[in-house]
């Protein structure tokens, strides 16, 4: 198990959370993490890899939903032997918490189910560190009473991502002075989710469309405003990928995104640190 606790410390610098949506096969999976892992070694950046076991929240029936928990977590063990990366996943249901904490480094609440009291509390009762993604309907400073919810039973380290606000039907806007008031009002690292917040949601019928070619303004800007950490859904051929194939970004474009993410934050904040050095 990898303690990550130190990444959500005041001032502790920016890191990554970078992998594929949904958990797939082995060797999709290793190619994902391994180029993730280079990236985090060639820019100093620390890197936690990303892939759901579950996709409990799909516009269709009929959309996959990945390996589920049992599989899930073998998959992310597999992730976990070859690379030496820490680990994260979303969970749906308290009696989820448990079970993934027993590998996972990082549990995540996924937006849709961020003021479930229940699902939080069991999160941060296992002592993994949390990351609360903000619903689409919340203004920032409501995330405070979810970070509360997660400090008072147990969790010592919290983050809460910004992942859009809903914008009309299909749409989704990110307020960029959401980061500042994160930080302000749930005194935690304020993480950007790039590739969710670029996404249509249900705007493709039967799965949600997006707009990739908004991932790298958006965060650029993010990181402008005070974000501190990026959070980015990768893939080989987005395309291809089983669950939000329109708003991913292309695995090979990932450490270009990050050169410039820093070179952002560097002009911005040049008293912070852009890296674990």
């Amino acid at each position: 198990m990898n303690d990550i606790s130190a990444l959500f410390s005041p001032g502790a610098g920016f890191f990554l959370i970078a992998g594929p949506c949904v958990l797939e096969d082995k060797s999709t999976n290793l190619r994902v993490a391994e180029r993730v892992a280079r990236v985090g070694e060639r820019l100093a950046v620390p890197v936690i890899f990303k892939a759901s076991f579950d996709k409990a929240n799909r516009s269709s029936l009929d959309a996959p939903r990945g390996p589920g928990l049992e599989d899930g977590l073998r998959l992310l063990q597999e992730v976990k032997d070859e690379t030496g990366l820490p680990v994260t996943t979303d969970i749906h249901e308290p009696a989820q918490a448990q079970v993934a904490a027993e590998l996972v480094d990082l549990l995540q609440i996924p937006a849709f189910l961020c003021r479930q009291t229940d699902l939080i509390v069991a999160a941060a009762a296992t002592g993994r560190p949390v990351n609360l993604k903000k619903g689409q309907w919340m203004a920032p400073q409501d995330m405070a009473n979810q970070v509360e919810k997660a400090r008072r039973s147990g969790a010592r380290s919290v983050s809460v991502t910004e992942r859009g606000s809903a914008f009309g039907y299909h749409n989704l806007v990110v307020d960029m002075r959401s980061f500042a008031v994160l930080k302000e009002t749930c005194g935690c690292p304020a993480v950007f989710d790039a590739t969710h917040s670029v996404q249509l949601p249900g705007g493709a019928g039967s799965h949600s469309g997006g707009e990739p070619r908004h991932i790298a303004a958006l965060a650029m800007a993010a990181t402008a405003a005070g974000a501190d950490a990026l959070f980015v859904e990768v893939h080989p051929e987005p395309a291809r990928a089983p669950s939000d194939a329109a708003s991913m970004l292309r695995l090979s474009e990932l450490e270009g995104l990050v050169e410039r993410v820093l070179a952002v934050r560097a002009a911005a904040w040049p008293g912070s640190r852009s890296t674990d050095g």
